[in-house]
């Protein structure tokens, strides 16, 4: 499923919890690994060292990358590595696109300070622009199970969430994971009590994942079914997480538009910030070249 796994790095504590995971998912895929460290260029890093003029940034880039090709090494997995300038979020996703990649793998947190790379604002710049599938993966790496046991799906019956939902399918035959469905039936500020349609949102999502699980079924994938309603999507989708052991969501980046809506990017977004275990986004097909 996976040959190319891109792993943008800044060389910080998250970046290396992160790391062990994404060589974990590499060794079982037979994955190369694109190590990327990129110098960003919206800070002066040129200096004089002696008689010669070097940017930090890329020395310290290249120092970033050949350790963790040096990690790679010992646990048997292929990578490549590169050490880039430009804008951090822009170059991952043109890299990822330019280099065939299959999928992103980045922690949610990296330094701070005026030298940072990795921040989850940048991990949410590269969801919203990748062509291809992100893993974000928070920084405690105790969190980042493999091989997936549970894998929770949300779905909303869009092409989006259809698409996460065969992305899931596959990971989730690969492993002999369960596939969680839910879908969270979301009346926002009209509140439970206000909401005179309720019951019958509820009726329609509870076909929607039915049908899902349909899907699931024919597949030959072990399922788990829930509908919840409430005033919040994300909240509804980390609830399930804690309560159920999940170690993995899969949700599109877009979804449906209205009262019941929960797989837009805003949502998605939420849950890569906040989720405790690693996020696999995935974008629009038609996004790709």
């Amino acid at each position: 499923m996976f040959d190319r796994i891109l792993f943008p790095t800044d060389g910080s504590d998250g970046a290396s919890a992160a790391f062990d995971h994404v060589l974990d998912i590499a060794a079982d895929h037979g994955a190369t690994v694109h190590v990327l460290n990129v110098a960003d260029t919206t800070h002066d890093s040129v200096t004089r060292i002696g008689r010669e003029v070097v940017d930090v940034l890329e020395r310290e880039g290249d120092e970033i990358v050949e350790a963790a090709a040096d990690r790679a090494a010992d646990r048997g997995v292929e990578t490549v590595t590169e050490v880039l300038q430009g804008g951090v979020a822009e170059t991952i996703a043109t890299y990822a696109g330019d280099h065939g990649i299959d999928l992103v793998a980045m922690p949610t947190r990296g330094r701070t300070g005026l030298d940072r790379l990795l921040l989850g604002s940048t991990t949410e710049r590269v969801v919203r622009a990748s062509t291809v599938p992100v893993l974000s993966i928070g920084p405690d790496g105790e969190t980042a199970r493999y091989p997936y046991r549970n894998v929770l799906v949300p779905t909303d019956g869009s092409e989006r969430a259809d698409d996460a939902l065969d992305r899931a399918l596959t990971l989730a035959d690969r492993a002999g994971a369960t596939i969680h469905l839910l879908s969270v039936v979301d009346v926002g500020s009209v509140g439970i009590e206000g909401y005179a349609g309720v019951d019958a949102l509820v009726e329609g999502t509870e076909e929607t994942v039915a049908e899902a699980a349909a899907t699931a079924e024919k597949a030959g994938v072990e399922t788990a079914e829930a509908v919840e309603v409430g005033s919040s999507a994300a909240r509804g989708i980390e609830a399930y997480v804690d309560e159920n052991d999940i170690d993995l969501v899969v949700m599109g980046t877009q979804g449906r538009t209205g009262v019941e809506r929960y797989l837009l990017g805003s949502v998605a977004e939420r849950t890569v910030r906040t989720s405790p275990v690693p996020v696999l986004t995935v974008p629009d097909p038609g996004d790709e070249d």
